[in-house]
Protein backbone atom coordinates (compact mmCIF):
# COMPACT_ATOMS: atom_id res chain seq x y z
CA UNK A 1 0.00 0.00 0.00
CA UNK A 2 1.22 3.21 -1.13
CA UNK A 3 1.44 6.19 1.76
CA UNK A 4 0.85 9.59 -0.23
CA UNK A 5 0.16 12.20 2.20
CA UNK A 6 -2.00 15.31 1.20
CA UNK A 7 0.02 18.29 -0.45
CA UNK A 8 -1.73 20.65 2.55
CA UNK A 9 -3.56 23.66 -0.31
CA UNK A 10 -3.26 27.31 1.43
CA UNK A 11 -5.64 28.01 3.74
CA UNK A 12 -7.76 31.03 2.16
CA UNK A 13 -8.01 29.35 -1.17
CA UNK A 14 -10.62 29.72 -3.12
CA UNK A 15 -12.42 26.68 -3.86
CA UNK A 16 -11.80 25.99 -7.74
CA UNK A 17 -14.96 25.36 -9.88
CA UNK A 18 -15.61 22.20 -11.78
CA UNK A 19 -18.75 20.34 -13.81
CA UNK A 20 -18.15 16.89 -13.69
CA UNK A 21 -20.65 13.91 -14.44
CA UNK A 22 -22.13 12.60 -11.38
CA UNK A 23 -21.69 9.01 -12.27
CA UNK A 24 -24.52 8.00 -10.10
CA UNK A 25 -27.54 10.61 -12.26
CA UNK A 26 -25.52 11.28 -15.33
CA UNK A 27 -25.83 14.79 -14.80
CA UNK A 28 -23.26 17.26 -14.96
CA UNK A 29 -22.62 18.94 -11.37
CA UNK A 30 -20.46 21.99 -10.88
CA UNK A 31 -19.11 23.17 -7.36
CA UNK A 32 -22.49 25.86 -7.26
CA UNK A 33 -24.44 22.87 -7.34
CA UNK A 34 -23.47 21.12 -4.16
CA UNK A 35 -22.17 23.87 -2.42
CA UNK A 36 -24.00 24.31 1.26
CA UNK A 37 -25.26 27.41 2.76
CA UNK A 38 -22.46 27.13 5.27
CA UNK A 39 -19.82 25.26 4.17
CA UNK A 40 -19.01 22.70 1.44
CA UNK A 41 -16.85 19.53 1.65
CA UNK A 42 -15.20 18.36 -1.03
CA UNK A 43 -13.41 15.12 -1.09
CA UNK A 44 -11.01 13.12 -3.62
CA UNK A 45 -11.74 9.68 -3.35
CA UNK A 46 -11.72 6.52 -5.24
CA UNK A 47 -13.13 2.54 -5.60
CA UNK A 48 -10.20 0.62 -4.76
CA UNK A 49 -8.34 2.32 -2.47
CA UNK A 50 -8.06 0.41 0.97
CA UNK A 51 -7.51 3.93 2.80
CA UNK A 52 -10.62 4.87 1.23
CA UNK A 53 -12.34 1.33 1.62
CA UNK A 54 -11.23 2.19 5.66
CA UNK A 55 -13.16 4.90 6.23
CA UNK A 56 -16.01 4.81 3.53
CA UNK A 57 -18.50 4.11 6.50
CA UNK A 58 -17.74 7.69 8.39
CA UNK A 59 -17.69 9.58 5.44
CA UNK A 60 -21.13 8.61 4.62
CA UNK A 61 -22.14 9.12 8.61
CA UNK A 62 -20.58 13.21 8.47
CA UNK A 63 -22.35 13.83 5.24
CA UNK A 64 -25.34 12.54 6.63
CA UNK A 65 -25.14 14.15 10.25
CA UNK A 66 -23.75 17.55 8.73
CA UNK A 67 -25.72 18.16 5.42
CA UNK A 68 -28.44 19.22 7.84
CA UNK A 69 -26.68 21.73 9.16
CA UNK A 70 -25.71 23.40 5.82
CA UNK A 71 -22.75 21.81 4.58
CA UNK A 72 -22.70 20.10 1.01
CA UNK A 73 -20.57 17.65 0.63
CA UNK A 74 -19.05 15.76 -2.88
CA UNK A 75 -16.87 12.97 -3.87
CA UNK A 76 -14.68 13.23 -6.60
CA UNK A 77 -12.36 10.24 -8.44
CA UNK A 78 -9.51 11.91 -10.78
CA UNK A 79 -7.63 8.02 -11.33
CA UNK A 80 -6.70 6.56 -14.57
CA UNK A 81 -9.10 4.69 -15.52
CA UNK A 82 -7.68 2.94 -18.45
CA UNK A 83 -4.68 1.42 -15.90
CA UNK A 84 -7.08 1.12 -12.80
CA UNK A 85 -10.40 -0.24 -14.30
CA UNK A 86 -11.84 -0.38 -11.33
CA UNK A 87 -12.43 2.82 -10.95
CA UNK A 88 -14.26 3.66 -14.01
CA UNK A 89 -17.57 5.97 -13.96
CA UNK A 90 -19.75 2.55 -14.29
CA UNK A 91 -17.82 0.83 -10.90
CA UNK A 92 -18.40 4.36 -9.17
CA UNK A 93 -21.74 4.21 -9.94
CA UNK A 94 -22.27 0.66 -8.26
CA UNK A 95 -20.17 1.27 -5.80
CA UNK A 96 -21.82 5.06 -4.51
CA UNK A 97 -25.09 2.95 -4.69
CA UNK A 98 -23.11 0.06 -2.33
CA UNK A 99 -21.67 2.29 0.05
CA UNK A 100 -24.59 4.60 0.16
CA UNK A 101 -23.24 7.85 -0.89
CA UNK A 102 -25.58 10.68 0.50
CA UNK A 103 -23.68 13.10 -2.36
CA UNK A 104 -22.81 13.28 -5.87
CA UNK A 105 -19.99 11.09 -6.82
CA UNK A 106 -18.12 12.49 -9.79
CA UNK A 107 -15.72 11.54 -12.33
CA UNK A 108 -12.30 14.01 -12.86
CA UNK A 109 -11.45 12.37 -16.63
CA UNK A 110 -9.18 14.82 -17.33
CA UNK A 111 -8.00 15.03 -14.06
CA UNK A 112 -8.16 18.78 -13.95
CA UNK A 113 -9.80 19.34 -10.93
CA UNK A 114 -7.16 16.79 -8.66
CA UNK A 115 -4.60 19.34 -10.16
CA UNK A 116 -6.92 22.65 -9.34
CA UNK A 117 -7.16 21.25 -5.50
CA UNK A 118 -3.49 19.80 -5.52
CA UNK A 119 -4.67 16.65 -4.72
CA UNK A 120 -2.42 13.88 -3.99
CA UNK A 121 -3.77 11.19 -2.50
CA UNK A 122 -7.22 9.04 -1.74
CA UNK A 123 -8.93 9.85 1.04
CA UNK A 124 -8.23 13.76 0.62
CA UNK A 125 -10.46 16.34 2.30
CA UNK A 126 -11.39 19.93 2.20
CA UNK A 127 -13.40 22.14 3.59
CA UNK A 128 -14.81 25.27 2.49
CA UNK A 129 -16.66 28.25 4.60
CA UNK A 130 -19.66 29.82 3.22
CA UNK A 131 -17.24 32.52 1.23
CA UNK A 132 -15.89 29.53 -0.68
CA UNK A 133 -12.41 29.85 1.27
CA UNK A 134 -10.46 26.80 2.40
CA UNK A 135 -10.51 26.69 6.43
CA UNK A 136 -9.31 23.20 6.71
CA UNK A 137 -7.34 20.35 4.44
CA UNK A 138 -6.15 16.92 5.37
CA UNK A 139 -7.17 14.06 7.37
CA UNK A 140 -10.31 12.45 8.35
CA UNK A 141 -8.63 10.94 11.49
CA UNK A 142 -6.03 9.09 12.90
CA UNK A 143 -7.31 5.66 11.68
CA UNK A 144 -5.36 4.02 9.16
CA UNK A 145 -5.90 0.27 7.79
CA UNK A 146 -4.40 -1.50 10.43
CA UNK A 147 -3.44 0.77 12.76
CA UNK A 148 -5.76 -0.16 15.67
CA UNK A 149 -6.94 3.54 16.18
CA UNK A 150 -10.99 4.29 16.21
CA UNK A 151 -12.63 5.71 13.14
CA UNK A 152 -14.40 8.82 14.47
CA UNK A 153 -13.85 11.11 11.56
CA UNK A 154 -12.27 13.54 14.66
CA UNK A 155 -10.42 15.53 12.64
CA UNK A 156 -12.98 16.63 10.21
CA UNK A 157 -15.21 16.65 12.52
CA UNK A 158 -14.00 19.01 14.65
CA UNK A 159 -13.30 21.75 11.42
CA UNK A 160 -17.15 21.35 10.72
CA UNK A 161 -17.85 21.75 13.99
CA UNK A 162 -15.73 24.77 14.25
CA UNK A 163 -16.96 26.26 11.10
CA UNK A 164 -20.97 25.34 12.87
CA UNK A 165 -20.12 26.80 15.89
CA UNK A 166 -18.31 30.09 14.58
CA UNK A 167 -15.14 28.91 16.09
CA UNK A 168 -11.63 29.58 15.23
CA UNK A 169 -10.00 25.99 14.87
CA UNK A 170 -7.01 26.24 16.44
CA UNK A 171 -6.32 22.28 16.20
CA UNK A 172 -2.79 21.14 13.89
CA UNK A 173 -4.36 20.46 11.07
CA UNK A 174 -2.21 16.99 9.47
CA UNK A 175 -2.44 15.86 6.07
CA UNK A 176 -4.49 12.78 5.08
CA UNK A 177 -2.20 9.64 3.68
CA UNK A 178 -3.59 6.85 1.41
CA UNK A 179 -3.25 5.96 -1.86
CA UNK A 180 -1.45 8.37 -4.46
CA UNK A 181 -3.84 9.57 -7.31
CA UNK A 182 -3.45 7.41 -10.31
CA UNK A 183 -2.08 10.10 -13.00
CA UNK A 184 -2.45 9.71 -16.58
CA UNK A 185 1.00 8.98 -18.21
Amino acid sequence: MARTPSNMLPLGTQAPNFSLLDTVSGKIISFSDIRGNKATVVMFICNHCPFVIHVNSEIVAIANSYAEKGIGFVAISSNDVINYPQDSPDKMKIHAKNERYPFPYLYDETQDVAKAYDAACTPDFYLFDSNDKLVYRGQLDNSRPGNGKPLNGEDLRNALNCLVEEKENNTLQKPSIGCNIKWKV
